[in-house]
């Protein structure tokens, strides 16, 4: 597995800024769209406590951020020794 792990959706703006910071920080991850994947969704739901909030982005420490600003998973990324 990658050392992050994002669930989102396509037509989620958050979403896609959070990729966009990922691949231009050069931050290996694996992606699964919610939409594709009815599991991925109830894992999304369980983790945000019965919201399908996205994006989620789940850490190699166990962590997880839920649409969190680029600012917050820089600060996780950095913490983490990925950036």
């Amino acid at each position: 597995m990658s050392k992050v792990l994002m669930y989102g959706a396509e037509w989620c703006g958050d979403c896609r800024r959070s990729k966009r910071f990922l691949d231009s920080n050069n931050v290996s991850y694996e992606y699964v769209d919610v939409e594709a994947d009815a599991s991925a969704s109830d894992k999304v739901i369980e983790i945000n406590g019965g919201q399908r909030s996205i994006p989620v982005i789940i850490f190699e420490d166990g962590t997880h951020l839920t649409e969190p600003s680029d600012a917050a998973l820089k600060a996780k990324l950095e913490e983490l020794k990925v950036l």
